[in-house]
């Protein structure tokens, strides 16, 4: 059995209504037992860049990985949330001047157009913080050596080995532009490696045997790649105005590509691939994996 697009992406949408809700609990004004304060200024620039739409995909995976090992739903939530600020923090930052120098994002002013440069490192630094304080905090209803999982797989995704290293090793490719394996490994680094914690991050929640986390954990990998592959791919076929942010940046600046290398065919072919790929590797969960089965395609085929 397989889910329809439609069914999926009303799932979507009906997931990321939950992690906006539970971003705008975390997000507000109240200062919280131990907080002297929460200046204004600084906490509207989080919220612009949190609080402005975005297929929340990353949680969507946290979510339903969870729901398919068996994990508390509430703990998920939470979890899904911090994922989600970390992955908003490196997009605040990535849109810096100083970085990628975009204007536009998710439809909308970047953090530092719409506030300045100084409080969007701001705004980046405190989500970053504010994640690991979510995992951690008493709300979040798991056990410690859970949550010390957790903390630990997503500090190694986010930091020099994964996520920060991957734009480290991006903004080098403006300069220098890498072979094919540097690119993987750049793309691996850069955008796979938060994919790859929010399928993981459901089998630590949950019950899963150390073989279904393996499986959870490739599969995140696979779909990583296709993410990072279909973006390149839309960032020659698609425009501005339709994505919501900048297009065709890659080929302005210089940067190397695996769809600049080999040609948007060539990119198709290896979406198929990666979605195959991925769909088998839930072959163990059998029907219960075919939301997962769905978000898989999804990745590969959408249009934005």
């Amino acid at each position: 059995m397989t889910v329809e697009t439609s069914e999926f992406t009303q799932r979507l949408a009906e997931r990321a209504a939950e992690v906006e809700a539970a971003l705008e609990t975390i997000l507000d004004r109240r200062p919280l037992d131990g907080e002297i304060a929460r200046p204004a200024h600084l906490l509207a620039a989080m919220r612009h860049g949190v609080l402005n739409g975005g297929k929340r995909l990353r949680p969507f995976l946290v979510l339903e990985t969870a729901a398919l090992t068996g994990a508390d739903t509430g703990a998920a939530l939470r979890v899904a949330a911090a994922l989600e600020c970390v992955h908003c923090y490196s997009l605040i930052h990535d849109d810096l001047p100083a970085m990628d120098n975009d204007d536009l994002r998710r439809g909308m002013p970047t953090v530092h157009v719409a506030f300045d440069d100084a409080t969007a490192i701001l705004a980046g630094d405190t989500l970053l913080t504010l994640a690991f304080e979510i995992i951690a905090a008493p709300q979040t209803r798991t056990d410690d050596g859970r949550k010390a999982a957790l903390v630990f797989s997503l500090a190694r995704a986010a930091g020099i080995g994964g996520m920060a290293g991957g734009q480290a090793l991006d903004l080098a490719a403006e300069r220098t532009p890498p072979d094919e394996a540097g690119i993987i490994t750049l793309q691996a680094m850069k955008t796979g490696a938060l994919i790859r914690f929010a399928c993981e991050a459901g089998a630590i929640l949950g019950s899963a045997s150390g073989k279904e986390r393996e499986s959870l954990v490739r599969f995140g990998e696979a779909i990583g790649l296709a993410f990072q592959l279909a973006d390149d791919l839309l960032d020659v076929t698609s425009d501005s105005a339709h994505m919501g942010k900048a297009t065709g940046k890659d080929a302005e600046q210089g940067k190397a590509t695996l769809v600049g290398l080999h040609g948007q065919q060539w990119a198709r072919r290896q979406l198929a691939g990666l979605v195959d790929e991925a769909t088998g590797l839930l072959e163990g969960f059998g029907d219960r994996g075919k939301t997962l089965c769905a978000a898989a395609r999804f990745i590969a085929e959408r249009d934005r």
